[in-house]
């Protein structure tokens, strides 16, 4: 599946910060809803990762991604693709959500258990993401615990 460009007009509609201002909810009687994300998207999946687990290294040529957390938190590291900058490191917390634009080199680091929504521009099946993805070694992996299922 061939990637599809990103536009000037599609790019007015990104976060200009990594941690997203949620709007307020709807509150009834009944409990609340939350709005999330309000753009056309082709990728929604649930993600549980463990403490001391490393996800991304990564960063994606045409694809966004909005992270909701629902439980834990992500020690999300990020900064311009092809900067020799340390990374920045940003706290996201439960109730949370950051947004991870194209060509941004972007790592997490998890300092506890963690469950997360991550919503994506692009299809996430194998072939569309690999076709996207650029892997990196934004993060050191030494002394870091890495997930294995269980046999």
């Amino acid at each position: 599946m061939p990637l599809r460009p990103v536009t000037d007009e599609e790019k007015k509609t990104w976060p200009t910060t990594v941690i997203v201002s949620l709007e307020e909810p709807f509150v009834d009687a009944r409990g609340e809803i939350q709005p999330l994300v309000d753009l056309m998207m082709e990728s929604a999946v649930l993600i549980a990762s463990k403490k001391g687990a490393l996800r991304a290294n990564h960063f994606h040529k045409t694809d966004w991604h909005y992270c909701y957390v629902l439980e834990g938190c992500i020690e999300y590291y990020h900064r311009p693709t092809g900067s020799d900058a340390e990374p920045e490191c940003v706290l996201v917390k439960a109730g949370q959500m950051a947004f991870t634009p194209p060509m941004v080199d972007h790592g997490m680091k998890f300092p506890e258990d963690t469950v997360f929504l991550t919503l994506s521009r692009n299809p996430r099946d194998q072939e569309s993401y690999e076709a996207d993805v650029v892997r990196i070694d934004l993060l050191p992996t030494e002394g870091l615990t890495t997930w294995k299922p269980e046999s």
